[in-house]
């Protein structure tokens, strides 16, 4: 049933966003509700599919049906209902819904689950042809079309998109100039020895980086396409595609068009996405945020942010609010340790806890890197107690178990680098980093520590037996 005191039989619970906030609140409702009516409403494709995939189209190793986590009879048997349609606004007060070919639709409860767009800042040029971001199914069918047959790309943004988005370019041979603003790439998240590796990786597969390089201008060729862009700087660089990858904003035009009325009952509270409670309520009665589009009013947790963008987040936000939507007991939002995951190129890279760009006179941190600059470990601590508070690894795959345990229940650095094996996740014949790690900890911190003796897979091994 939806809410503690209401009969599913004749609810209808309308969630528009089909990406995984809005589908896993579906999935997780219907486990727990067999009788609720429930519809998905998106414009941009029929079915749900893995946005990060959207690279490996372009590139060639998936084709959009390989995308789609269901098969398409899914929805039916499950009794959630599709519709693929643009939303021009909705109205709170009679709880309606006006679609952009002027069809209506009611609800009786409302999911928000609305995304993200890619940012604008308003250069001349952005509106040309050959200029766009990525972000939906429709960027990566404009990314195709715009692509063809060209000479250059420029890609402006250091960031996750940005780099994924050279590495499409440069599957198709392509040459790529990157312009990052910044010192070093993506030195707003990252301390500087990482950025520096992954600036030296960036430029080891023939990717043109500019850093401390900002758009000026994008130059059109007279005919409404583009044909160069102007840096700050004054130099011009011939190109027909540029990409802005310059970070994301939450979906909210639509209900900014639709939240003009004086009723203070019918106007949804806005900020930078919506504003949401720890139980995912808006200020309307009967709607919901969830995911990119969504805005805490509080921080979740002391190292997470107001607007999570991120996929596991998303799933989480749909798997809270469906129990909230299906129990009489509603629970709030208990995010946990913060991780992260993403690959620059062929550099894998985790994150868990708090790891800021700049470490402040209260914590300190251990840093090692493989001779080869392919890999490299941070340990973030605090200096009173040395206790773990984030970790960083470029090149090595951790075990998300055990650091979650480590940073929740705030192990000291000493014991983390003591038994750092347990933590490797890296295939049988990957470089064994642990002993290196413990190495250089010793020689820094004057110890002589070694590894535990009982390796992760014993202990398996040994449990099972």
């Amino acid at each position: 049933m939806i809410g503690p005191s209401t009969n599913s039989t004749d609810r209808h619970v309308v969630i528009i966003g089909n990406g995984i906030s809005g589908v896993t609140c579906a999935r997780n409702i219907r486990k727990k509700d067999s009788q609720t009516r429930i519809t998905i409403i998106s414009g941009e494709t029929a079915h749900f599919f893995s946005r990060t995939a959207l690279m490996y189209i372009y590139m060639g190793h998936m084709k959009y049906e390989h995308t789609k986590p269901y098969e398409d009879w899914f929805w039916g048997k499950n009794r959630i209902e599709l519709k693929q349609a643009w939303v021009d606004r909705v109205d709170f007060e009679e709880k309606n819904l006006i679609f952009s070919d002027k069809t209506q639709m009611q609800y009786d409860v409302l999911v928000l689950a609305t995304g993200s767009k890619p940012n604008t800042y308003g250069w001349k040029g952005q509106e040309l042809n050959g200029v766009q971001g990525l972000y939906s199914m429709q960027d990566l069918e404009l990314m195709e079309k715009n692509t063809h047959k060209i000479q250059r790309a420029v890609v402006v943004g250091g960031g996750l998109i940005g780099i994924e988005m050279a590495e499409m370019l440069m599957s198709r041979d392509f040459p790529v100039t990157f312009l990052v603003r910044e010192k070093n790439f993506w030195d707003n998240i990252l301390p500087v020895e990482e950025s520096k590796l992954i600036n030296r990786h960036i430029l080891e597969h023939h990717i043109d980086l500019r850093l401390e390089t900002e758009l000026e201008e994008i130059i059109d060729d007279g005919n409404g396409k583009v044909k160069a862009v102007k840096t700050k700087s004054g130099e011009v660089i011939s190109c027909e595609f540029v990409g802005l990858t310059v970070g994301v904003s939450p979906n909210i035009g639509f209900l900014k068009n639709g939240n003009e009325s004086d009723s203070e009952k019918s106007t949804l509270e806005l900020n930078r996405g919506i504003l949401i409670d720890s139980y995912f309520k808006t200020n309307i009665p009967d709607v919901y945020a969830i995911g990119d589009c969504a805005e805490f009013k509080n921080v979740p947790a002391p190292d997470r942010k107001n607007i999570e963008q991120v996929w596991y987040t998303g799933r989480m936000h749909g798997e809270t609010l469906a129990h909230n939507l299906t129990n009489r007991n509603s629970v709030p939002y208990k995010p946990g340790v913060w991780f992260n995951s993403a690959k620059f190129l062929d550099i894998e890279y985790q994150t868990y806890g708090f790891v800021p760009a700049n470490i402040g006179e209260n914590e300190d941190s251990f840093y090692w890197e493989a001779l080869n600059g392919k890999a490299c470990l941070r340990l973030f601590y605090s200096k009173s107690d040395q206790k773990l508070l984030g970790v960083n690894a470029f090149g090595w795959r951790l075990r998300h178990e055990y650091f979650d345990k480590a940073i929740s229940k705030g192990y000291s650095l000493e014991k983390v680098v003591s038994e750092i094996d347990k933590a490797n996740f890296n295939p049988e014949f990957y470089k064994p980093f642990h002993y290196e790690v413990l190495k250089k900890y010793n020689m820094e911190f004057g110890k002589t520590l070694k590894l535990q003796k009982q390796s992760f897979f014993k202990k398996l091994i040994g449990s099972r037996s």
